[in-house]
């Protein structure tokens, strides 16, 4: 076996499982789920077309690649949506299956294990794939605390140059989850000169960067970080998209990586014996949801409304704001986390996640410890609902 895998601690939802082990929740209530990041929204019937008139490319092995059509529509859509040149669909994009087994990978393609003390940067809380992708790739992860003082921003400089020197992959993750934060430019600019400095390679998360608030002002992506500050190139950067958020298609399994084209040759290597080839039908029905704006307002719309109904309701009692974008309320609470997350199931049978169980001790803290994540992705009613139980349910404590 390999011997890494012991190193990997269990997944957030199997901690809650052994939390909430017992508990029967309240019988007059029933349950309202706001623990997972699974878009509930319909899925678009034009999607849902275009996978099945397309069932005949079954009967073909694609490419690893992807279909000229599919890279050509991604990089027009990155063309338009960031405001940057048009990528190269040859050597600057590549499709993969969802962005969560595309992060993993890219760990597996640039980490050098023979040094021996290769280390990996990532945000704390953050999305468990990037530090088993880090551990099962060899290298020691490396948290950097997103914590409220410092406004919930990776702050590079509370590392020291020691390790800095060792980092060969830093993962971010923007809009983040789970605070919704999003990178500014001075942000961007100082990542980019300690990559340039230090040889590292950026994995930018950016699977929630559709999801905002306000039409005019979308949120910055790291391709337009890198084209401002006049980084065209976009070297040592790879940005990771997905449909599932944007298109409500979890169950698509498909995104793209866009950037570096050097890095992009090394991953298209990877990936060609890693067998990630995209389903010919996956692939069609990516092409009809890349090249629709529509449903992606009417998308972004249903949260807004969510958000700006839900914020004031559960702000009354927990610590919470409105988040930069993305679809979670990252909420402090009274008491320990944990014990809010289990009383909370017991008393109005509402699921949310324990913000330490998306943590690391780092610096002496755990940056999750008495915060929860409460994913708006169920219907507007039952949002609507589980904010007034949460807010009930405050008032008993």
């Amino acid at each position: 076996m390999n011997p890494d895998l012991a190193r990997l601690q269990p997944y957030p939802f199997e901690k809650l499982r052994q939390l909430f082990a017992g508990v029967s929740p309240a019988p007059t209530f029933g349950e309202i789920k706001l623990s997972i990041g699974e878009p509930q929204h319909a899925t678009p019937p034009f999607i849902q077309r275009a996978l099945t008139d397309n069932l005949a490319g079954l009967a073909n092995y694609p490419t690893t690649q992807g279909a000229e059509a599919l890279r050509e529509a991604i990089s027009a859509w990155i063309a338009g949506r960031y405001k940057v040149g048009k990528p190269d669909a040859a050597t600057q994009v590549l499709p993969v299956n969802g962005s969560r087994e595309a992060l993993f990978a890219f760990a597996q393609t640039v980490i050098d294990r023979s040094s021996g003390h290769a280390k990996v940067v990532c945000p704390n809380p953050f999305y468990q794939i990037y530090e088993g992708a880090a551990l099962l790739a060899g290298a020691l992860p490396v948290y950097l605390n997103t914590v409220p003082e410092h406004g919930f921003e990776m702050d590079w400089s509370a590392l020291p140059e020691a390790v800095w020197r060792d980092v060969q992959l830093v993962y971010v993750c923007s809009p983040a989850n789970p605070t919704g934060k999003v990178m500014n430019l001075d942000s961007w600019k100082a990542l980019f000169e300690l990559s340039d400095r230090h040889g590292f390679a950026i994995a930018s998360d950016e699977c929630y960067s559709e999801i905002y608030f306000d039409e005019a002002k979308p949120p910055l992506g790291g391709l337009t970080a890198a084209a401002s500050l006049g980084r065209s190139d976009y070297r040592n950067l790879l940005c990771f998209s997905s449909l599932s958020k944007r298109s409500n298609v979890p169950g698509l399994r498909s995104g793209f990586v866009a950037g570096d084209a050097a890095l992009i040759k090394k991953f298209l290597l990877y990936r060609t014996y890693h067998g990630s080839a995209m389903n010919p039908a996956v692939q069609a029905a990516s092409i009809a949801a890349w090249q629709d704006e529509a449903h992606v307002r009417d998308n972004r719309r249903m949260y807004a409304e969510k958000f700006h109904e839900v914020t004031p309701v559960i702000s009354r009692h927990l610590d919470c704001h409105m988040p930069d974008a993305g679809f979670y309320l990252w909420a402090r609470t009274p008491v320990p986390d944990t014990e809010f997350a289990r009383e909370l199931l017991r008393q109005k049978n509402v699921v949310v996640l324990p913000g330490s169980y998306l943590a690391r001790e780092s610096a002496g803290v755990n940056p999750g410890a008495n915060f929860i994540r409460i994913a708006l992705v169920a219907s507007h009613e039952e949002c609507l609902d589980a904010a007034q139980r949460i807010n009930d349910f405050c008032l008993s404590l």
